[in-house]
């Protein structure tokens, strides 16, 4: 079990931004959605105009979804546009009743969902939920296409070979030729370069869905179109191609992780590089580990490198650990980067690693070198890590600094006991190395530990050292502590 004050890593989320929607609105994450940047609402937004005549139909409707009394929420739903075209809740009720009779999910619900969002299309194509009336259409057909539905199918394929079209779909332009606005879903730096940008949620993931859906109903057919994707090169493509990577992601194979690797190397995006050796480290196996390897050595880039650091250490094989030790070693490697093997060497378990580390300690010079060394010993639990921890802090030779850092993280460990530190408080006559232990013992929650600062307190014939015993048993919530310092406070 790892210390509470080890440093947790988060994989970055992929690149998008949710479309606006009311701030009441309720949302569930689909798990796919969510990697792709899109979150799928669940609960229409509260009502927002009761002097609308369609407003308590509207409330009614609500809260039947809500009660999941689909038949009846739908009916619902139409009413409000059938008997009140014109009220402001008309445009969205035909979404939500293709979003119900999509949860009934028969064949012939989903046909009447399919048409109410093409009727929602032509006579609101301003509406709030046109975004998701997009996304939600792709997962009709998909369901459809699943069920045999010859021309669902034709549109989920016609959409996903739509996305691989390698012309800029989104740029307008201006009378005199020139380009007017930005390509959707990438934003110009002010220097005109096109760099690292938000993604839009409209047409990218419309066709990202459609994507996601031909790798469902055929993965063979779906793959050769997300190479296109990732061979694109115009700038409307960026976002498209960030997501894409994902999608590739899901699929095994030596294919997939050959479109990984090729992505890794070839893509111009910053992102999209991280995001391929991300999920390079995830497909596991000798292959995956081989193209890591071969990353992190001519990779010219510190944020791929650091990625494919992280991805090596997710692996497990010996195979990977060997490149972590090897970047570790590597001398003209930055320092931050060794430190970064070196911290996920330190965090797989084994005793072999320890030795490892305790091995590679004298070769290296470097003072933040040796601070994650013996960082990274401490995180073992064996006996071997811990005396060689105390080692390090009785040695005279090194800096006064690395030897309270040993002190530090031998006091942190899980299996370093108060006994064992109450120890070394005689071992160590300098004044630095014992006001370090006496900080040790503060961060301890042990009543044995506060027992100690009070002892301290009234016995050690440092005044230096005293005072810092005091000043650490002030921060101590123990409800003796009070007592002991009127106690020391009282005496002449």
């Amino acid at each position: 079990m790892r210390h509470p004050m080890m440093i947790a890593v988060l994989v970055t989320a992929l690149a998008g931004q949710a479309n606006g929607q009311p701030q009441n609105q309720a949302r569930r994450s689909d798990p796919m959605a969510a990697r792709l940047g899109r979150t799928v609402p669940d609960t229409p937004p509260s009502a927002w105009n009761d002097q609308d005549p369609a407003d308590s139909l509207y409330r009614a409707a609500r809260e039947a979804l809500n009660r999941r009394s689909y038949t009846q929420a739908a009916y619902l739903f139409s009413e409000i546009y059938t008997r009140h075209p014109k009220s402001t809740y008309s445009p969205d009720a035909y979404y939500w009743e293709a979003y119900v009779r999509y949860l009934n999910g028969s064949s012939e619900n989903l046909g009447k969902a399919r048409e109410l969002l093409t009727r929602q299309r032509r006579l609101f194509p301003d509406a709030k939920t046109s975004g998701e009336a997009q996304d939600l259409g792709t997962r009709i057909n998909t369901r459809l296409a699943r069920g045999g539905d010859a021309r669902a199918a034709q549109e989920v394929v016609a959409m996903a070979e739509a996305a691989a079209d390698s012309r800029p779909t989104s740029t307008s332009q201006s009378a005199g030729g020139r380009v007017s606005g930005t390509s959707r879903g990438v934003a110009r730096s002010p220097g005109g370069r096109w760099g690292r940008s938000e993604c839009s949620d409209d047409e990218d993931d419309e066709k990202m869905s459609a994507l996601n859906a031909l790798l469902q109903m055929d993965e063979d057919r779906a793959l050769p179109i997300l190479k296109k994707v990732m061979a694109r090169r115009d700038e409307a493509s960026i976002c498209l191609r960030r997501k894409a990577v994902f999608l590739i992601s899901q699929h095994s194979g030596d294919e997939a992780e050959s479109m990984l690797l090729a992505a890794v190397r070839q893509d111009p995006d910053d992102e999209v590089r991280q995001q391929a050796v991300f999920w390079l480290g995830q497909s596991g196996g000798e292959h995956a580990a081989t193209a890591l390897d071969s990353i992190l050595r001519s990779s010219s880039d510190p944020k791929v490198q650091e990625k494919a650091i992280f991805a090596l250490s997710q692996q497990g094989s010996s195979k990977a650990m060997q490149s972590l030790r090897d970047f570790a070693m590597k001398k003209t490697a930055s320092t931050e980067l060794r430190q970064n093997a070196i911290f996920w060497i330190g965090q797989s378990e084994g005793t072999e690693n320890v030795r490892w580390l305790k091995s590679i300690y004298q070769t290296v010079d470097d003072e933040e070198l040796k601070d994650k060394i013996i960082f990274s010993v401490s995180q073992g639990d064996g006996r071997e890590a811990k005396q060689w921890l105390v080692e390090v802090a009785a040695n005279q030779g090194e800096s006064i600094e690395i030897r309270k850092k040993a002190l530090f993280w031998l006091g942190q460990s899980n299996g370093t006991s108060l006994p064992e530190l109450f120890g070394l408080y005689d071992r160590f006559t300098d004044r630095e190395m014992r006001d370090q232990l006496i900080f040790v013992y503060s961060q301890r929650n042990e009543k044995a530990a506060v027992d100690k600062l009070v002892s301290i307190a009234k016995t050690e014939k440092d005044r230096e050292l005293r005072k810092k015993a005091l000043f650490w048993l002030s921060q101590s919530k123990d409800p003796r502590v009070v007592e002991v310092l009127e106690d020391i406070l009282s005496k002449p």
